[in-house]
């Protein structure tokens, strides 16, 4: 015996010390006539102390060939690269002139425009400028695209874009309308006097990182350091005085919702009900003439609502479906009616409806907001329909339809339980939008109160809201909270007509703005709007 290897495996499963004179082979190495000449004792229960080995050491006989290894007699040269084969890489999204937002958006629609697909975005961040700090803020995103261009083709389409846009670079890393830089591409490093993959930038940059870990945070950024992911890098940041936010656009008229601002207002959405059989409000607006309409809206704008839920069909337990025509013919002229009557007030229409056809003749009225019950599911062209038209969608958390919803109550320990279950099935829904083409600095989240929760179940998601808000792959997003008026109120407090449930109302949206919601959703404007303000100088400052 001339040679010897070493063969690595699992530790031994038992959990004692073994006897230097007991021996063991692996099947394997039975089978290859291979014998063990040095004894070391092994542990499954505890770390190895320095002088246990997790290896053994084998002699191999001097006729030992190995087989099923077949080399061929001449090693031939790789096969040149396919030139249609689709690579992944990722983008990074910058600006801080004008319409930031706005222009980061007119960038990844020419992406797709021009074949480099965008399949999933990261939330877009606020960050204070680096290296050149005389400028205004950035707000910065990444996005991950799917390309047949080789490298340097794909920085010269980047480039191209920046042009198109209106870019002129007047000092290095000063200010810019719009910034497209390439991070990583294939899991390849590539080094040019252009061009440097992996960007050298990314170890320092929270800006990168940020949204980067959002989309990849398990991936390792080096090829030739395999075993510091993503989020390695992103640990080893210090802390900044000022946490970065993220940012989500309502409209180009409106501020965005920063929702990781500890400082942040909530929103309050007074909900405008243009239906005869809502649970809460049946029939009080869709009988009521213009000008009484127009002072029920007002007396919301004055009592501080910020957004208006204009909402035709009824989503309570059993209620009957109405037609398209019928949702359109209800909506469409309560929301016109606020355009034409209120365009000097910064309100924000939000259209309640699963049905897409209704959303894209809402958002065409004026509607800011796409607010579908289902998270996009009762109808499949909906969120396709709202990743063209580029609006903010909230998506909420429900089971079946509203017909069916409340025997859809039952969340098994096993499956991650009530608040796991809630979290788990949203992030479904986030990446169903994605894959539609909705970006992700564009999506709002509801746990659905009410909807395939009963009783209790409602108060404990109220409980723990902030927990779901940095559930994996939930993290950023801005959420709503609609508890107004709602039975599990009625059954906690005792009170059974909806229009009395005032009190246990104001608690709950208390609960709502503490647990971190960046809207809710309610009926009694004037006395919630009270009860936001308060909960705000408490919890967000």
């Amino acid at each position: 015996m001339k040679g010897f290897t070493l063969i690595v495996g699992k530790q031994l499963s038992q959990t004692r010390l073994f006897s230097p004179r007991v021996r063991y082979v692996c099947s394997s190495c039975r089978n290859l006539r291979v014998s063990r000449i040095e004894q070391r004792q092994f542990s499954q229960t505890a770390p190895a102390p320095a002088d246990l080995l997790t290896f053994k050491k084998y002699t191999l006989p001097r006729d030992f060939k190995p087989k099923e290894v077949n080399l061929p007699a001449k090693m031939t040269s790789p096969p040149p690269p396919d030139p249609a084969r689709k690579r992944l890489a990722y983008i990074a999204l910058g600006s801080n002139l004008g319409d930031r937002i706005g222009w980061i958006e007119k960038a990844c629609a020419e992406l797709d425009a021009r074949g480099i697909r965008v399949k999933r975005t990261s939330c877009l961040w606020e960050t204070e400028p680096m290296y050149v700090l005389d400028q205004d803020r950035f707000v910065n995103g990444v996005c991950e695209v799917e390309t047949t261009l080789e490298p340097l083709a794909l920085l010269d389409a980047l480039q191209d874009i920046e042009n198109s846009l209106g870019r002129k670079k007047i000092i290095d890393k000063g200010p810019r309308n719009i910034d497209l830089d390439i991070l990583l591409y294939d899991n390849i490093k590539f080094n040019h006097e252009r061009l440097t993959i992996p960007h050298i930038g990314i170890p320092e940059r929270e800006f990168v990182l940020r949204p980067l870990a959002e989309l990849i945070p398990g991936k390792p950024i080096d090829p030739n350091r395999p075993w510091t992911l993503t989020r390695d890098y992103l640990d080893a940041l210090p802390p900044t005085a000022t946490p970065i936010t993220t940012m989500t656009p309502l409209s180009a008229h409106h501020p965005p919702i920063m929702a990781l601002n500890r400082a942040r207002k909530t929103h309050v959405m007074g909900i405008l009900n243009m239906t005869p059989d809502s649970f809460s409000d049946g029939g009080k607006n869709i009988s009521a003439e213009e000008s009484t309409l127009a002072s029920n809206i007002r007396s919301f704008l004055d009592a501080g609502a910020t957004m208006i839920d204009v909402g035709g069909q009824s989503t309570a337990p059993n209620a009957p479906e109405v037609s398209v025509e019928e949702e359109l013919n209800r909506v469409l002229p309560a929301i016109k009616l606020i355009r034409s009557h209120f365009s000097d007030r910064p309100v924000l229409i939000s259209v309640d409806t699963y049905r897409a056809s209704v959303a894209e003749a809402a958002v065409a009225a004026g509607a800011d907001i796409v607010n579908d019950v289902s998270g996009g599911s009762m109808d499949p062209e909906m969120l396709p329909t709202v990743a063209r038209l580029g609006t903010t969608i909230c998506l909420m958390h429900m089971r079946g339809t509203p017909a069916t919803m409340n025997s859809l109550a039952e969340y098994p320990d096993a499956e991650g339980g009530l608040i796991g279950g809630i979290a788990r099935e949203l992030v479904d829904r986030v990446a169903a939008a994605e894959a539609a083409g909705i970006r992700r600095w564009r999506i709002v989240l509801d746990p659905g109160l009410g909807f395939a929760k009963v009783g209790r179940q409602n108060v404990d998601v109220l409980r723990n809201l902030d927990e779901m808000r940095f559930w994996p792959g939930l993290q950023g997003l801005p959420w709503l909270v609609g508890s107004s008026r709602k039975s599990f109120i009625g059954r906690v407090t005792g009170v059974p007509t909806p229009k009395e449930r005032i009190w246990g109302t104001a608690a709950t949206v208390a609960a709502a703005v503490q647990g971190g919601a960046d809207v809710v959703r309610v009926h009694d404007v004037r006395e919630m709007a009270q009860v936001v303000a308060m909960a705000d100088a408490i919890w967000r400052y």
